[in-house]
């Protein structure tokens, strides 16, 4: 796998995910009985950073390992961020505007770490080098 790939397949995760926050469902939405709880604003921040990984991808395939590597440290970023902020229980409103939930914290801390870890991975152009040999 190489780091356009993991950006595509993050950035169809990140789309569904945006998405199906606009159904009702156990998993992700306002309902305070869903696991994650994510708002239109949450919500429009996953479609936005779907996009912007398949962006990356499609546009700039040879920065897909920065984007990865920076937009992991975000996300672990955040993710203490509200671990620190309301603990494993609870919700607030993270930097003042995305609702959050204890669950989404320790989503968020293993978003980051594997993000991080996908943007380790070889570009397209390193495969194919290695290819020839």
């Amino acid at each position: 796998m190489t780091t356009k790939t993991a950006a595509l397949i993050l950035g169809l995760i990140f789309l569904a995910v945006g998405l199906l926050g606009f159904v009702p469902n156990p998993i992700v939405g306002e309902s305070h009985d869903a696991l994650f709880h994510a708002d239109a604003v949450h919500n429009g921040v996953h479609i936005v950073s779907g996009i912007l990984f398949l962006l990356v991808a499609l546009a700039a395939p040879a920065r897909a390992g920065l984007f990865l590597k920076v937009f992991g440290v975000v996300y672990l970023l955040l993710g203490i961020l509200g671990m620190a902020t309301i603990g494993s229980e609870g919700m607030t409103e993270l930097l003042g505007f995305l609702p959050v939930n204890g669950p989404d914290n320790y989503l968020h801390i293993g978003l980051g770490i594997v993000i991080f870890l996908a943007g380790l991975l070889p570009d397209s152009a390193a495969v194919r080098v290695s290819e020839r040999y």
